[in-house]
């Protein structure tokens, strides 16, 4: 991933966290300061007050209350007498999201800002920044760094680019050297995080828009947006979008009015927050406005910030399968729902696709996996999946009456180039199968037997995390028919 892929911003109304884009390009300290003006610490009671009086949600995709998540630090604290630490969530894993990432490149300085406020009311003993290692954000973060003094040490932590590294728990275990994956059991940072500590997790907008407010006031903050959500948001428009950007706007902002901005066309459906989002029809957009309520009032949800709309021209179940397969590649691999749900619900999706099966088995597989993982990667996959199904349903009996919908995939998604690409399929020499079923027993995860005994699994690639079952099992054929496509061993 590049700068130069980076999308272009847009602001719809004031911009209040793009300002001083259009004349500085990157706000330096210098241009930050003229832009912004000067910011002085609060205390843990004005800032909860602040906080509590811009309603302030978390802009990372869960939405939970910042002033919540902030006294159960200080609250935790206090209990165990120990030190807080200071965590910005900036990795961005989700590939078609680049907001933050805009944050991190071009104004570095509101991210630190808001992660100092915090440091300051919580008497911190550490500040960690969380970014991918995709070579975008860190280098820009680190030059703002050097230009001004944090109240406390302040340092940079590289995670994997992967979709569930930006998951909280997976980037604290990260900061404390661990597997960059979601831990086995639910935990709250509050009560042990960094390095065992109480600590105050958040998105880079986050702190961003507390930054903002800070300087404004809840009264001026409050001047744009919505009465119970006040504020800006902060879009990534993408998909089938003549225009793609990452959009400024009040909350509340009908999306109409930011599809025609971003100049898309007319097309069957709306991705609204993103992979783990919903899907919405072409109606339910046009009357929809950009916020919580607003997006769930049609069946969608805001997450973070993620617009998605795909065009006619383009086949939306093969864009959801490709993204449902993605998905399952991209778990950890390490509870049931994710070894065993996730490929099978890309499983179903694919049967849909091609016409074997109804929509009900989609439903079926996404209800297995809800509410049993260990993070929200099963139920965001499977709540993408379900919505999938009742949106393209024109779609769907196009695919089951004849042989698809006719169009080809054309991949408006935001997929990484490597998504399936890199990945091991497996294939079957029938004319040496004896069904002897052995595979499925060695990768039950993926292989499974048909009617008759034989292997079946899906044209989609191995996760990586089923990669060395699958050469176990191709070892272990008696007949020497099962055959893994890109394997050097």
């Amino acid at each position: 991933m590049s700068l130069s892929a980076m999308p272009p911003v847009a602001c719809f109304d004031e911009p209040r966290l793009t300002a001083g884009f259009e004349q500085f390009g990157r706000l330096d300290l210098r241009a930050h300061e003229e832009v912004h003006g000067p910011i002085n610490p609060l205390s843990a009671a004005s800032l909860l007050k602040l906080a509590d009086g811009i309603e302030l949600k978390g802009k990372g995709g869960a939405g939970f209350p910042f002033a919540r998540k902030m006294r159960a630090v200080l609250e935790s604290a206090d209990k165990q007498d120990l030190p807080a630490v200071v965590v910005v969530n900036a990795t961005e894993g989700e590939p078609a999201s680049w907001k933050d990432k805009v944050l991190l490149t071009r104004a570095p300085h509101l991210i630190l800002d808001g992660a100092a406020l915090a440091a300051y009311a919580l008497d911190a003993e550490e500040i960690v920044i969380g970014v991918a290692d995709d070579g975008v954000g860190e280098g820009s973060l680190a030059a703002a760094l050097s230009e001004r003094r944090m109240p406390v040490q302040t340092g940079i932590v590289t995670v994997p680019h992967r979709f569930i590294s930006g998951e909280g728990g997976a980037l604290v275990r990260g900061i404390n050297g661990e597997a960059h994956i979601p831990p086995g059991v639910k935990k709250r940072a509050s009560d042990s995080g960094v390095s065992g500590l109480p600590t105050m997790l958040s998105n880079a907008e986050t702190y961003a828009q507390m930054a903002i407010a800070a300087r404004l006031g809840p009264y001026d903050y409050a001047a744009v947006g919505t009465s119970d959500e006040p504020g800006t948001v902060l879009l990534t428009v993408t998909g089938a979008a003549g225009r793609p950007a990452v959009v400024e706007c009040p909350a509340g902002t009908p999306l109409k009015e930011i599809l025609d901005l971003c100049e898309v066309p007319p097309g069957p459906g709306v991705l609204v927050g993103g992979y783990h989002g919903k899907w919405i029809t072409a109606e339910a957009a046009a009357k929809a406005e950009v916020s919580r309520k607003g997006l769930e009032a049609v069946g969608g949800v805001l997450g973070a910030g993620i617009v998605i709309p795909l065009s006619e021209d383009t086949c939306p179940l093969g864009e959801v399968a490709q993204v449902v397969q993605y998905l399952a590649g991209e778990s950890a691999g390490q509870c049931g729902p994710c070894r065993l749900g996730l490929p099978d619900l890309a499983r179903s999706v694919d049967l849909t696709v091609a016409g074997s099966a109804a929509s009900e088995v989609v439903r079926v597989a996404a209800n297995v996996v809800k509410g049993r993982g260990a993070c929200s990667h099963p139920d965001g996959s499977g709540r993408f999946a379900i919505s999938a199904m009742e949106v393209f349903a024109e779609d769907l009996a196009a695919h089951s009456t004849r042989d698809g919908c006719g169009r080809k995939v054309k991949g408006l998604m935001g997929l990484p180039p490597s998504a399936g690409s890199n990945s091991y399929r497996l294939s079957v020499d029938w004319s040496r199968c004896d069904g002897h079923g052995l595979c499925a027993h060695v990768v039950p995860e993926f292989i499974r037997l048909d009617g008759n005994g034989f292997p079946a699994f899906p044209p989609t690639p191995v996760p990586t995390w089923l990669e060395a079952g699958a050469r176990k099992a191709v070892r272990m054929c008696p007949a020497l028919a099962l055959r893994l496509s890109g394997d050097s061993h």
